[in-house]
């Protein structure tokens, strides 16, 4: 167990992941929390300044209010429940951090040194995540904040000049220059699964997880660490994931800090049972850990004691702090290392000697009976293991599934199968072990996966003789295509083709030899397709397991491509996986999905009158308010008189306005929860709009729908989804 070189209380509640430390003087680190909401306040946030330790010359100062008990500490009023947290050099022309407080409606940019406000912006869709830094393509430091479906960039004056959207709400950011060009691109992880490189607004790289990515942060070069819901943490070298592990609890924060002074950095988790441990960053080997009593709250690194040189700080959700110093865990964590390599040898030693001795048991029985004992558990040498992936259109108890199948080529049997895929089982992994009587040489197991993403299917199977009790593994791996879950309609009878109502059409410059190949390798087909010699068209009919729906893909002549579908987001991911494979730079492409545009007018009108809500219950809340205020006077001023007849009076009209607060609250409330599912609808329409193209294309509708968005042009946003102009 590591010992820390300090440890210090801050005696307040700490809300897990919102922890950051910033230097607001310019020079000195401090330790900056949100705290649980008291009578007073709600969730203010604590700045811990260990080198105040004389307290500043007044007690309260603007928003920021020092505590008499501990002179290093000071809260900083919010009045708003504090949803994200970031310190960072946002102004150029300052020298010292600025803080950034985000709320579910708001953005704060304070200034703590000069305990002032930098700026301070209402936000409709809420900040979840903020990241403070540069950005590609943009002069000054921006604070980007995620939120519903879309993320905001403010630089110092409060300008937004960055604006985008994401397929989902925003969980995590990370600013990482992914591709070694010396500038950072925005990585963004949403609810989606999803995470998303972006450089400027232009998307250049996009993988799947298997739960939300709700941790991102920078590593060395374009590495980057990631933390899932699901407690899986792990290591991405662009979107190349390095090594992961999962845990069965969650992690709450992540941080790289050369934790052994070898001058590799590490990859530092705090959990949510208190335990904090410390991995090489290049394999996952575990190399330092500690533990709390408590979660972990969030993690940081900071000259902390004034020695020149940065201590991992670790603050647990009881407000303990504990800082860890490098050059004294040195030769600890070697001692550690060589501990844990001695005892994996031991580990591995045992497992030798349980195998050998497996071995011995068997020739053995071998022996005896001239090698004839089924019961040896010998499988004859030539014993292979056959798999075919299918589609299986499914029964009355079971719908239509992906069929994996596994058959040896003998008399031996499967007795079990574990399948890892990620995504398709809870847990990763799958366990199918037929009952005795049920015993054969084949075995199948139904796949559904949820998503159209590529998956790799690890499989171990166990393989015996009848009646015997040792069996062979065999290990495998298969590869599930993206859109596994689309039969091809093989029906000679001619289709009746009608023009369909929604769909995408774009050119490209390419054979349809090619457009072949891309179906080979990313449908699931009984047999390749095959261009003919003469042929110069294409059109090839799918049926989606999921709902039934129909694909269609066709080509013609001129190299007119349409992807006739009525959904959306599986127009997008054929659109972007056949430009991936054509390496298409640029694609713009024409939409029709009249459903999708219908929905986009209904929304847009109801946001309007929403406003329009929303302004005279405003109206409304001055009003009483100015009523509450008048009737209090009258009422303090009838107690003074006295005249208690008057004063009763006085207090029941208060009564009855403050009722009708209440209820003009819980209104406004259900007003602007209402508007914001309305307004993350139109994010994600824009988002499916802008996976439909490739390139700059791409980008300009992001930027286009913007701009309608802010002046209520309706027809312009449809143009724009229809056309990608305005």
């Amino acid at each position: 167990m590591a010992v820390p070189v300090f440890t210090l209380q801050l005696n307040s509640k700490i809300l897990p992941g919102r922890v950051t430390i910033g230097k607001y003087d310019g020079s000195h680190s401090c330790l900056t929390a949100a705290t649980t909401a008291d009578k007073e306040r709600l969730s203010p946030v604590l700045i811990h300044s260990p080198h105040r330790r004389l307290g500043p010359t007044s007690q309260i100062t603007g928003a920021t209010t020092w505590s008499q008990v501990n002179k290093e500490i000071s809260l900083l009023s919010v009045n708003r429940n504090v949803s994200a947290l970031a310190a960072g050099r946002l102004h150029p022309e300052l020298e010292q951090d600025i803080l950034v407080v985000g709320t579910q409606s708001s953005v704060l940019a304070y200034n703590v040194e000069s305990n002032k406000d930098l700026f301070y912006k209402e936000v409709a869709d809420g900040a979840n995540v903020i990241v403070v830094g540069n950005l590609s393509g943009y002069e000054n430091p921006l604070a980007l904040v995620g939120g519903n479906c879309s993320i905001q960039g403010f630089d110092y004056k409060g300008n937004d000049p960055y604006w985008t959207v994401s397929g989902d709400n925003v969980r995590s950011l990370a600013l990482l220059d992914y591709d070694l060009d010396g500038e950072n691109e925005l990585i963004v992880g949403s609810d989606d699964f999803d995470l998303r490189v972006f450089k400027e607004d232009v998307m250049v790289g996009e993988t799947s997880e298997t739960e939300v990515a709700t941790i991102l942060a920078p590593l060395r070069g374009s590495k980057m660490a990631y933390a899932l819901a699901n407690g899986t943490v792990g290591v991405y070298n662009k979107l190349h994931r390095v090594w992961r592990v999962k845990s069965k609890n969650r992690a709450v924060a992540v941080l790289s800090y050369d934790i052994d002074g070898d001058g590799v950095e590490e990859l530092v988790t705090g959990w949510s049972n208190g335990k904090i441990d410390a991995r090489n960053s290049r394999t996952g080997e575990v190399v330092f850990k500690d533990n709390f009593n408590c979660s972990i709250a969030g993690l940081a690194d900071g000259d902390y004691r004034l020695e020149g040189r940065s201590q991992l700080i670790c603050c647990s959700v009881d407000g303990e702090v504990r800082g860890y110093d490098s050059s004294r865990l040195g030769t600890l964590i070697e001692g550690n290392v060589h501990q844990e390599a001695v005892r994996d040898l031991l580990q591995k030693k045992q497992a030798l000697l349980m195998e050998l001795k497996n071995y011995e048991s068997n020739t053995r029985s071998s022996g005896f009976t001239g090698g004839q004992n089924l019961n040896a558990g010998i499988i004859p040498a030539k014993t292979s293991l056959q798999t075919t992936v299918s589609i299986n259109m499914g029964t009355k108890s079971k719908g239509p599934h992906v069929e994996l199948c596994l058959t040896t080529n003998n008399e031996t049997i499967i007795r079990a199968v574990l399948v890892f895929a990620e995504g398709i089982f809870a847990g990763e992994t799958h366990v199918v072990h037929p009952h005795d009587e049920e015993l054969s040489s084949t075995l199948k197991v139904a796949l559904f996966p949820p998503r159209d993403v590529p998956l790799d299917i690890h499989i171990k199977a166990l393989v015996g003789l009848p009646r015997t009790e040792q069996f062979h593994v065999f290990e495998l791996t298969r590869h599930l295509p993206r859109f596994a879950m689309y039969t091809l309609i093989t029906t000679t009878a001619p289709l009746q083709q009608e023009q369909p109502q929604n769909f995408v059409s774009f050119f490209i410059s390419e054979r349809i030899q090619r457009v072949i190949l891309w179906v080979n390798q990313n449908f699931l087909l009984s047999s390749e397709l095959e261009a003919e010699a003469s042929g110069s068209s294409l059109s090839l009919s799918f049926t989606a397991l999921r709902d039934g729906s129909l694909l269609n893909i066709s080509m013609h002549p001129a190299g007119r491509v349409v992807v006739a579908t009525p959904n959306m987001t599986l127009a997008g991911d054929l659109v972007q996986s056949l430009a991936s494979f054509l390496n298409l730079s640029n694609l713009q492409v024409t939409a029709e999905f009249p459903q999708e545009l219908a929905h986009l007018e209904e929304w847009l009108e109801k946001v309007s009158n929403l406003q329009e809500v929303r302004i005279q219950l405003g109206a409304d809340l001055a009003h009483r308010a100015g009523l509450v205020r008048n009737l209090i006077v009258r009422a303090e001023d009838a107690r003074l008189l006295p005249d208690l007849k008057s004063m009763r009076d006085w207090h029941s009209q208060l009564k009855e306005v403050n009722d009708d607060l209440i209820n003009s609250y819980n209104i406004r409330c259900s007003n602007h929860n209402e508007l914001l599912d309305i307004l993350k609808q139109i994010n994600l329409l824009i988002q499916k709009a802008a996976r439909l193209r490739v390139g700059q294309s791409k980008a300009d509708v992001v930027n286009l729908s913007r701009t309608a968005l802010q002046s209520n042009n309706l027809h312009s946003l449809i143009k724009i989804v229809r056309t990608g102009e305005a």
